[in-house]
């Protein structure tokens, strides 16, 4: 990767004083943007959830449900 100075060149940039500096009433130039700025994404799944943890959740999902209507007859009764 190599880094690019985001700073603008002094020698082309017009309104600028010797050493860097903006006279008054002068608008100082803008920055240039930065290409490498950003979260550097290395992982980009292009699926949704995996049928593993699916089954899981509504495994555990109907085994809560079946307790509660167990308990449910059993109160009844």
């Amino acid at each position: 990767m190599s880094h690019i100075n985001p700073d603008p060149e002094p020698e082309r940039s017009t309104g600028l004083e010797p050493g860097g500096g903006v006279p008054p009433g002068e608008t100082p130039p803008a920055e240039s943007s930065l290409p490498e700025a950003g979260p550097q994404e290395t992982h980009n799944p292009t699926r949704g959830w995996s049928r593993g943890p699916l089954i899981v959740i509504l495994l555990v999902a109907a085994l809560i449900a079946a307790f509660f209507l167990a308990y449910a007859l059993v109160l009844i009764l």
